[in-house]
Formats: structure tokens, C-alpha cells, sequence
């Protein structure tokens, strides 16, 4: 978009600069619109340029702002990673518990099954023992046996076995009550680390919440610095296109300029009268140029003076007698004189290369108080010219 108007824009420049004065316009009129276009692109610019400004500024807060947030983040993943370690610490130590106390209650389920099996065994055997000291039990073992020595060894053999029953049986218990107790314990450590498994959780979860909370308002700060970098970009682009034009009116306004002094050298109608030659209202001109740009409301804003095309360097010459009330820098009218001329009647003669009278001074009508240049707001070489009465601007053209 910005490229199709500004190539619509220079197409019109040329246009306007090459147009022949058999076109009926005349040169100080055309000169006049590009001197205005021109006034009101320098003005675009200086907006663009103080909105550029304003953005970089916020670019540099918002920057400031994720660097801090970054800072933030920074200490508290510092707060996070070591609780996130423990945390993943306790949970494994908390499954090894669970699977110990798992392994743990299948033995004791297995030991209780072996006591049992020992107990069933041993009983066996004290009611064989005990059968054997009846008389129908001993007799049988008698007469099963072939030898004295044989009847001795098999009463000694149930007797070895029976007690070797009852240690099994005692050794099984042992173990049982031990896993017991083992399980017992394994129980109360798994609890002991489950609840500051619990806590660790909680800990880490808040901590991360947190950061969570500071890694999206982070993302949130990237978006508007990312947005208000694309508006930045979008306005230099508008600026580069604006200086373009600037510069290309420009350069359309000093050949027009060129034309109007050669006009002038001819006796051409867009020269005033003589500058000696005092009005009704008493004041000449203060130098000898076509008017550039009228005293009026022009591209939204109020121009309270008149625009004299003069050359870079021409005398300017004191509309009346009076004393000089201002000589210096004064913002956008650049070097400004001013002269006093008495019954509320003041004239200001701005942008000048060189101020040739001083504060307080007294001047006489037609006396050289500068020269033309273009300095503060000014698109070229110019004198800009004020007539106030009372303070108030007043159009100058009605007391020439």
C-alpha cells in the first residue's frame, strides 16, 4: 500500500514540476502547493519519528521487564531443580519400600505355610513316638526287627526325628516372627516416606505453579514487545516512504523556486510592488518575492504569517521604524526578529541565516535587520512574515 501511494505521490510530483506555464498555473501558486505538501510530510515525519520514539521507549521497558521476569525465573528453577531431584529421590525410595514390603509378605505367607507343614510333621511323629512306647507299639517294633542292636536303633531313629522335627518347627517360627517384624517395620518406614514424599509434592508443585505463572506472563511480555517491534517496523517503513517524498518535493519546490526568480528577472507579474513604496497602513515590503504560502488555515493547522520566496541570503529590511523587541533563536520560526512598531502594530521576520540587529536597538524603515535563510521549521530558503496587532496575527497582505 505504502509503495502504490508513493509511487502515485511522485507521479503527481513530476507532474506538477514539469508542468509548462502554458498550463495556466502559475508558478508561485505551484510552488505554493508543493511547499505546503512538503510542510505537512516534514510535520508527518516529525510524527512518525516522536511515535518511533515512544515505541522504542515501550521496547525498551517491556525489555527490561522479561529480563526481570527472566531473573525471577532463573531463581526459582534454581528453587525447583533440587526439589524436583528429591522429590523423584523419595519416590523411588518409596517404590523400593513398596516392592521389599511386598517380597517381605510373601515370605511371611510362605514361612507360615512352612510352620504349619513343620507343626503337622512334628505331630506325626510325637504320636509315632508315643505309639512306640505302648506295648502293642513296641512289641511290633521287636518283632519287626532281627537283631537287639536293630530294636534299639529304630526306637533311637524315631526319637532323632521327632526332635529334629520340633527344631525345624522352632527354627520356622524364628524366621516367621522375624519377617514379621520386618514387614512390621518396612510398613512404618513406607509410611514415614510416603508423607514426606507428600510434602516434597507439594512443595514442588507450588514452585512450579509459579514459574508457570512467570514463564506465561513472560510469553504474554514477548507478544507486546513482538507487536509494538512490527508497528515500529511499519512506521520506519512509512517514514522512509515519507522522506522519499520529502525529499522529492523538494526538489520539485527549488526548480520552481528557480523559475520564480527567473520570472522575477523578467518583470514578471508575481513580483510586488517596490519595497521603498510605503502602504496606506505605513509598511513596505521587508524583502522583494512572489508569496509563497498565504496567511490561513492550511493542512489542519494555522499559518499567521505569509511565505516570501526570496533567495538564500537577501537582505530583509524593516516593514516600519520601531525598536527591536526579539533577535535570536525562538523554536520553529528559527532566527526571529521582531520589531515594535508602536500602537499595538509588531512585525516578526523568522527563519533567517543571520540576524543583523540586537535587542533594544532602534531601527528605521527600510533598514537591513537580517538576511533570508531557512532555519527552524523550514522546508527552503524563505522569509516568513508576521504583522500582529495587540499580539494577535493578522493577515499581513492587509497592511502592505
Amino acid at each position: 500500500m505504502l509503495a502504490v501511494r508513493r509511487h502515485a505521490l511522485l507521479a503527481a510530483i513530476c507532474l506538477l514540476g514539469i508542468a509548462s506555464p502554458a498550463a495556466g498555473i502559475n508558478p508561485a501558486d505551484r510552488k505554493q502547493a508543493v511547499d505546503e505538501k512538503l510542510s505537512y510530510l516534514r510535520e508527518r515525519i516529525a510524527q512518525i519519528q516522536s511515535r518511533e520514539s515512544e515505541l522504542r521507549d515501550e521496547i525498551s521497558t517491556v525489555t527490561t521487564e522479561i529480563r526481570a521476569l527472566e531473573s525471577r525465573i532463573g531463581r526459582v528453577d534454581e528453587r525447583l531443580e533440587p526439589l524436583q531431584r528429591d522429590l523423584e529421590l523419595h519416590q523411588r525410595r518409596l517404590a523400593a519400600l513398596g516392592e521389599l514390603f511386598r517380597l517381605q509378605t510373601e515370605r511371611l505367607s510362605f514361612l507360615r505355610r512352612q510352620y504349619a507343614a513343620a507343626l503337622a510333621h512334628l505331630n506325626q511323629r510325637l504320636v509315632a513316638l508315643y505309639e512306640t512306647d505302648t506295648p502293642g507299639g513296641a512289641l511290633e517294633v521287636i518283632l519287626a526287627s532281627r537283631s537287639f542292636s536293630e530294636i534299639i536303633d529304630q526306637l533311637d531313629f524315631v526319637r532323632l526325628v521327632a526332635e529334629q522335627d520340633k527344631r525345624i518347627a522352632s527354627e520356622v517360627e524364628r524366621a516367621k516372627t522375624e519377617t514379621r517384624s520386618a514387614r512390621a517395620r518396612t510398613k512404618h518406614t513406607r509410611l514415614r516416606v510416603a508423607t514426606v514424599t507428600r510434602v516434597i509434592a507439594a512443595r514442588t508443585a507450588q514452585v512450579r505453579v509459579v514459574r508457570d505463572r512467570l514463564l506465561a506472563t513472560q510469553g504474554e511480555l514477548d507478544e507486546r514487545r513482538g507487536a509494538r517491534r512490527t508497528s515500529l517496523d511499519e512506521l520506519s517503513a512509512e517514514e522512509r516512504e515519507s522522506v522519499e517524498e520529502a525529499e522529492a518535493l523538494a526538489k520539485v519546490s527549488a526548480t520552481l523556486a528557480a523559475r520564480i526568480r527567473a520570472a522575477q528577472s523578467g518583470g514578471s507579474s508575481v513580483t510586488p510592488g517596490p519595497v521603498t513604496a510605503p502602504s496606506a497602513a505605513g509598511l513596505i515590503w521587508p524583502v522583494s518575492a512572489p508569496i509563497t504560502s498565504s496567511f490561513g488555515w492550511r493542512w489542519g493547522r494555522m499559518h499567521e504569517g505569509i511565505d516570501l520566496g526570496a533567495g538564500f541570503g537577501t537582505p530583509i529590511r524593516a516593514a516600519a521604524a520601531g525598536t527591536i523587541i526579539n533577535a535570536g533563536w525562538l523554536g520553529g520560526y528559527g532566527n526571529l526578529v521582531v520589531i515594535d512598531h508602536g500602537g499595538g502594530i509588531s512585525t516578526a521576520y523568522g527563519h533567517q541565516s543571520s540576524i543583523a540587529v540586537g535587542n533594544g536597538q532602534s531601527v528605521s524603515q527600510g533598514q537591513v535587520i537580517g538576511y533570508v535563510g531557512s532555519t527552524g521549521h523550514s522546508t527552503g530558503p524563505h522569509l516568513h512574515f508576521e504583522v500582529r496587532v495587540n499580539g494577535a496575527a493578522a493577515d499581513p497582505l492587509g497592511y502592505l
